[in-house]
């Protein structure tokens, strides 16, 4: 996992954040009933609760912040678990084999969820929906892999070109 930080750092720049804490995790995965993938909890624990490119939100599980992780998705599912919003996902919102759980959001109107895998020897997937659609889509690839690929410019349903022409940035929620 360092060498996928480091590859986020390289484009992203110096996280500022590098919290060390299990405790917020431990506390959210109890009350979610499952362990978040490693890749996913690396960066955010290096750059904690970020507006990435004025378009991409992540948030940390520290209850300190105004903008955690662990709110942000017990609204999510309440929000996905609604019956006229279900119908957007491909699966049902939440911390089951093949569900989704909501990890960030996007001020283009995107979710993007960890698609909880199915058994232990099967990988965490992405699944970015479109909020203005019933449109989904499925990335094959981990988490760590999907933002690299989102801070390259390259398009994962959420896309930077435009909101990063130069280079990514990222600056802390308050």
């Amino acid at each position: 996992m360092v060498a996928m930080l480091s590859e986020v750092e390289a484009l992203l720049g110096e996280p500022r954040f590098n919290w060390s804490d299990a405790a917020p995790w431990i506390e959210m995965e109890g009350e979610f009933g499952l362990e978040f993938p490693s890749d996913f909890r690396e960066i955010v624990d290096a750059y904690g609760s970020i507006e990435i490119n004025r378009q991409l939100y992540l948030k940390h599980p520290a209850g300190h912040l105004l903008h955690d992780l662990a709110t942000m998705i017990r609204r999510d599912l309440e929000m996905w678990r609604e019956e006229d919003m279900a119908d957007f996902l491909p699966a049902p919102a939440g911390a089951g084999p093949g569900e989704l759980m909501p990890v960030a959001t996007a001020t283009t109107g995107e979710a993007v969820f960890l698609r909880v895998p199915d058994d232990a020897s099967s990988p965490w997937r992405v699944v970015v929906q479109e909020f203005d659609s019933p449109a989904w889509t499925l990335h094959e690839m981990a988490f760590g892999a999907w933002l690299l690929a989102y801070l390259r410019g390259e398009d994962v349903t959420v896309c930077s070109r435009n909101f990063a022409p130069d280079r990514p940035f990222y600056e802390p929620l308050p």
